[in-house]
């Protein structure tokens, strides 16, 4: 891991030539602290502002563009062939803001990763007023740089999330810009072909301070990156799933539908329940008849029957996914006949294959789904749809078949 050297740096906020510093002492982790000498009272626009907005204002201190001096070295000490998908932290981040009554986000800029400050009554940390998204960056075949894969697509489901959440968002053009600086920033952590990928998470959230429930006066955006390998214990073995019975993911007129970042610690009372029985996760079923499949905890779901593949709907309980929606595509050109509809629980235990996608999972086969007891095999390995549909994309996103999609953005 790089250890960040003690060094002054310039804090975003400083304004009207009032002096405000920052130190930053770097750890194992990088851990960012900073220490403010002098606060700044003015915004910058006509009228002034008020001290508490400019005092909570995340304070990340601003990115010599020529200091990347670390960037010679591959990534540390990673074992690429036991990645799994867990967080090593990386060296930059991406962060922009936006205040609510100007509607449009800065320019943004790189910081070194680390710990970010934020008001005890930011929106995000007491109204959950956030959202998240995920999505990859493979190193080419060739090794002449970087690949995404449908970035904005990302954004605009974070535009779509935004809108519900009362917030403003990036436009396509500034989320694939800051998606490309982070890659750009942290290229020594991009795993080898084959090993795995560069997993990149953008936040948008509600980091002004506000009392009463209403939308945060500011909003910040901002990318953090991290190597990663399969999503689950099992790796690229089918796995095992739980339908919950008693709790439910979403409800209709709700925010299933979009990636808010108070979607998912509902979930994981039963997920680390079935977790502790050997389930690789939960399969949640409709709030309302409660014998409609919806999805996992993370993930989209597939059944096939004969030559009909079949997906829940997406009708506002169900996160619209973008390896879903891509896998429908790739799976018609296969010649399946692919229905987004309803799917019963009787749909589910009746099909001869079932499989989970998503941007962390890809495509990963499911062996069994338990029922009120009773264990449901489904055909696996080789020779199955699950397993066509995975070479067939992951080969897109790497660059090893030709995009005839239009799907992948290079990076060089």
């Amino acid at each position: 891991m790089a250890v960040l050297s003690s060094a002054r740096r310039v804090l975003p906020w400083a304004c009207n030539g009032q002096a405000a510093f920052a130190r930053v002492s770097g750890g194992a982790l990088g851990t960012v602290r900073v220490r403010a000498r002098a606060l700044c009272v003015a915004t910058g626009r006509s009228g002034g502002g008020s001290l508490l907005q400019s005092r909570w204002q995340s304070s990340l201190p601003q990115l010599d563009p020529v200091d990347r001096s670390d960037e010679e070295n591959s990534g540390g000490d990673i074992d690429w062939d036991n990645l799994g998908f867990g967080l090593t932290p990386t060296d930059y981040m991406y962060v922009m803001r936006c205040p609510q009554a100007d509607g449009s986000f800065s320019r943004g800029e790189l910081s070194r990763y680390g710990n970010v400050e934020l008001s005890p009554s930011s929106g995000v940390l007491n109204y959950g007023q956030g959202l998240f998204e995920g999505l990859k960056a493979y190193r080419r075949a060739d090794g002449a740089g970087y690949m995404l894969f449908r970035p904005e697509e990302n954004a605009r489901r974070m535009q779509a999330g935004a809108e519900r959440m009362c917030m403003p968002a990036p436009s396509v053009e500034q989320f694939v810009h800051a998606v490309k600086q982070t890659v750009l920033a942290n290229t020594r952590w991009v795993p080898p072909q084959g090993k795995g990928a560069l997993y990149i998470r953008p936040l948008l959230i509600g980091s002004g301070a506000i009392l009463g429930l209403a939308p945060a006066p500011e909003y910040t955006f901002m990318i953090y990156a991290s190597p990663v390998g399969t999503y689950f214990k099992e790796g690229m073995s089918a796995i095992h799933l739980l339908v919950e019975e008693e709790f439910h993911r979403a409800m209709p007129g709700g925010t299933g539908g979009v990636k808010t970042i108070t979607n998912y610690a509902p979930v994981l009372k039963a997920q680390m329940d079935a977790k502790s029985k050997g389930f690789a996760d939960v399969l949640y079923l409709d709030s309302v008849h409660k014998r409609y499949v919806e999805e996992a905890s993370s993930c989209n779901l597939f059944v096939l029957k004969g030559d009909i593949v079949a997906t829940p709907a997406t009708a506002g309980t169900i996160l619209p996914g973008i390896t879903r929606r891509s896998i429908i595509e790739l799976a018609r050109d296969c010649g399946y006949q692919v229905e987004e509809r309803l799917v019963s629980i009787d749909d589910l235990v009746g099909a001869d294959e079932v499989f989970c996608t998503g941007t962390a999972v890809g495509v990963t086969p499911v062996s069994t789904v338990t029922y009120q007891g009773t264990r449901y095999e489904f055909r696996t390995g080789e020779d199955t749809l699950s397993r066509k549909l995975y070479d067939t994309l992951t080969s897109i996103q790497m660059g090893l078949a030709e995009d005839k999609k239009g799907w992948t953005v290079a990076i060089d």
